[in-house]
């Protein structure tokens, strides 16, 4: 999680720690340099932080290799639509409005947990079928060729 304000970092670490490992970041730059170190399977960021917004840190998130699948979801006291498609556009899975409730929170973070562990799973199986496919296909031409020296050699 990340949020410059110490007493929200509590706050949400009170609601999640009893069934999440927690991660603690004061700053948006902190935040991606632990990220990209070692990527969280997800990230609740405040929007509105005194270095680097939640919004930049999110499109630097996304832009990374590492951490492009990492569902981000924003932690804000904005309730201004411009900012939640802002949020979107840059990336974000979701967001949630202060003042936080701890079942939303933990049904959110739920939520896009199950999401990110189902995308991985299709990814790996799709990783799989790709080089499966890939070995068919070598083995259908190394057929595909034998036939043909076969037919060749049939023919003289």
């Amino acid at each position: 999680m990340v949020d410059d304000e110490p007493f929200n970092r509590s706050l949400l670490d009170q609601i999640l720690n009893k069934e999440y490992i927690i991660r603690q970041s004061g700053s948006g730059p902190e935040a991606l340099e632990d990220a990209f170190a070692s990527p969280p399977d997800l990230i609740l960021v405040d929007v509105m932080m005194p270095d680097m917004d939640g919004f930049e840190v999110c499109r630097r998130l996304k832009a990374h290799d590492k951490t492009m699948h990492v569902p981000v979801i924003f932690i804000t006291a904005k309730n201004e639509i411009k900012d939640e498609e802002l949020g979107f556009a840059v990336g974000a899975s979701d967001f949630i409005h202060k003042p936080i409730s701890a079942p939303i929170v933990s049904a959110r973070v739920r939520t896009h947990l199950r999401i990110k562990m189902m995308q991985d799973y299709l990814r790996g199986e799709n990783s799989r079928l790709l080089q499966s496919s890939g070995e068919k296909s070598a083995e259908l031409q190394q057929l595909k060729d034998f036939v043909w020296g076969a037919d060749k050699l049939a023919r003289r």
